[in-house]
């Protein structure tokens, strides 16, 4: 397992955080903009897994609070670094700083591995949107309920 750490992003991740979002989404990756409001936009979690200086895992979500819904709205992990508990460990961070109730996200139908990883941290799968990814493929969208 790799020596790894987390910590909060910031604008100074723009270019690896480009380069992981197309490593890890292809098509689906977010344009180069959405990455800047991202980085910059207040209310927003943005936390990195690094070693040394790359990064190597992102996940970004809203803080909500106790009346609204949150939303994962990005986790990955560099291919050669999944299967060593990094998204989990990005999860649990963002979790962390939530302030919701309720935390929802959308996965491929297909991404079976993450669909595993989020039943396993107590996400449900709650609904289907059709064709929502790029290539028409169906997003599960998955939520986990807790107790603030």
């Amino acid at each position: 397992m790799s020596m790894y750490t987390i910590e909060n992003a910031t604008i100074r991740d723009l270019f690896q955080l480009s380069r992981l979002e197309k490593e890890c989404f292809g098509y689906d990756a977010w344009p180069f903009i959405d990455l800047v409001g991202i980085l910059i936009i207040p209310g927003i979690i943005r936390i990195k897994a690094s070693v040394g200086p790359r990064m190597i895992g992102f996940i970004s979500g809203d803080i909500g609070n106790p009346n609204s819904t949150g939303w994962i709205t990005s986790i990955g992990v560099a291919g050669e670094f999944r299967r060593q508990g990094i998204g989990k460990k990005l999860l649990e961070a963002c979790e962390e700083k939530m302030t919701s109730p309720e935390i929802q996200l959308t996965v491929r139908k297909s991404n079976h591995a993450a669909i595993r990883m989020y039943l396993q941290n107590g996400y449900q799968s709650y609904e289907t949107w059709t064709g929502y990814y790029n290539g028409g493929e169906d997003g599960l969208v998955m939520r986990k309920l807790r107790v603030i």
